[in-house]
């Protein structure tokens, strides 16, 4: 705010509204948006939801069947739904209104929920779970993506990686809170009263969504007609639909390279988990309370990433943090396979998310930022199915080669590949501090 007080005299009217000016012009910190906090408690309440159904659901099917294959059935079932929600998620997500779908999003996971522990009462019916998880999947995708477009919206383009820093934050320490939280309830109540609490979550969440002020209108521009009739005119409109997203990542200089870079990076770490679970029992001997404790220290080092990643956005621009980021993220991953103690496993792990949070966040708010809204559903269903599509089958090449060769020559093999991955993109336009407007 300018200086108001000149040798004692009070400012002239001129000064006055020069600074009144200066003030409306000034965005509002995040901590005294109104808007922004209630919708971060209901996005903060839905991840909650969703940890919650991560321990929940599987806990039914051990109790009721006692069979580890019918979890991982479950569990391979609800992750095939959210895959083929995701590539229709962005079509939907950019006809419809944003917010109105987030509400209904919450309110049907709500009901869907609700449904098990009623019909738990009168005894197990395994074949619910097949039937709502899914379901529950594939609207949680459309959820995620529908969430994904209206910050922009909720926040303004200039407090963009701020704001995501902080949903980031949030859900992580949601995604360590909810399985303790669904354990203790399970425990004491039972898995299906823990389902009940999930339930309950989504239901708050979209009862804060709906009482949220979005600064701009969250229903995209219209899709302008074709004029092609139905039959195969209507799926030639499909098709182009879920090409449009795919079709603005290749033409976007910067967002085509980075997912290519980014799909290696998923293909490298996403099996991290299983690495990091397999070394601390197989290679250390220690036991389960030794893996929870160094993924309570990861989340914390997630949380700090998140937290951070503006700030150091704003004073080095993308390009230096996202590929400092890969770099110490390769780095912190070649150095965990040689670690022989849980506190440096720990520290290790924390430091890899903590930098892998503020990569995520910066690639996430660089999207918003540089796509048209109409398209930006579409974009980012387009990116996650792109960047996600080879990642479980390096998980799984990963994990394998850690059985026969080892933890600590898989573990370097891997973070040198990625630091190579950071090493390319200094080579790309990825590189700028500033791109498209992304400083």
């Amino acid at each position: 705010m300018a200086y108001r007080a000149r040798r004692g005299k009070e400012p002239r009217p001129s000064e006055r509204a020069a600074e009144a000016a200066v003030d409306e012009e000034l965005p509002q910190p995040l901590r005294r948006d109104r808007d922004f906090g209630v919708f971060w408690v209901a996005q903060t309440l839905s991840v909650l939801g969703d940890s919650f159904a991560l321990i929940a659901l599987p806990l039914l099917v051990l109790h009721a069947t006692g069979s580890v294959a019918q979890m991982g059935l479950l569990t391979a079932v609800g992750g095939a739904a959210s895959v083929v929600a995701g590539v229709f998620a962005g079509v939907v997500v950019d006809r419809v209104d944003r917010r109105k779908l987030l509400v209904t999003c919450d309110l049907v996971r709500m009901a869907l929920y609700a449904v098990i522990p009623l019909v738990w009462v009168f005894g197990p019916r395994i074949w619910l779970l097949y039937v709502v998880l899914p379901l529950c999947e594939a609207v949680g995708m459309l959820f995620s993506v529908a969430y994904v477009t209206v910050v922009r919206n909720l926040v303004g383009v200039e407090r963009i990686t701020e704001a995501n820093g902080r949903l980031n934050a949030t859900a992580a320490a949601a995604g360590v809170a909810g399985p303790v939280c669904a354990g203790l309830v399970a425990a004491w109540f039972g898995p299906a009263a823990a389902v009940g609490v999930d339930a309950a979550s989504f239901g708050v969440s979209a009862a804060c969504v709906g009482f949220v002020r979005f600064k701009g209108s969250t229903r995209p521009a219209p899709v302008p007609a074709s004029g092609a009739g139905a039959g195969a005119g209507a799926v030639r409109r499909l098709w182009t639909d879920l090409l449009a997203g795919v079709s603005f990542l290749v033409r976007h200089p910067v967002l085509r390279v980075l997912t290519v870079l980014l799909s290696f990076f998923s293909f490298l770490t996403l099996g991290l988990n299983d690495l990091l679970i397999y070394h601390l029992k197989h290679d250390l001997g220690r036991d389960d309370a030794a893996v929870g404790t160094v993924f309570a220290v990861g989340a914390l080092g997630t949380i700090a990433g998140a937290l951070l990643v503006a700030r150091v956005r704003r004073r080095l621009g993308f390009g230096p943090t996202w590929i400092g980021s890969v770099a110490v993220c390769g780095c912190a991953l070649a150095g965990l396979g040689w670690a022989r103690g849980v506190p440096a496993v720990a520290v290790l792990t924390a430091v890899f998310l903590g930098f892998g949070s503020v990569a995520g966040t910066c690639s996430m708010s660089l999207r918003q930022e540089v796509t048209p809204e109409h398209l930006l559903g579409r974009v980012t269903s387009a990116f996650w199915t792109l960047h996600y599509s080879a990642a479980p089958a390096g998980a799984a090449v990963l994990t394998w080669a850690a059985g026969r060769h080892g933890t600590s020559v898989v573990g370097a093999i891997a973070g040198a590949c990625c630091v190579l991955v950071a090493v390319l993109a200094l080579l790309t336009p990825v590189r700028r501090p500033r791109t498209d407007g992304a400083g």
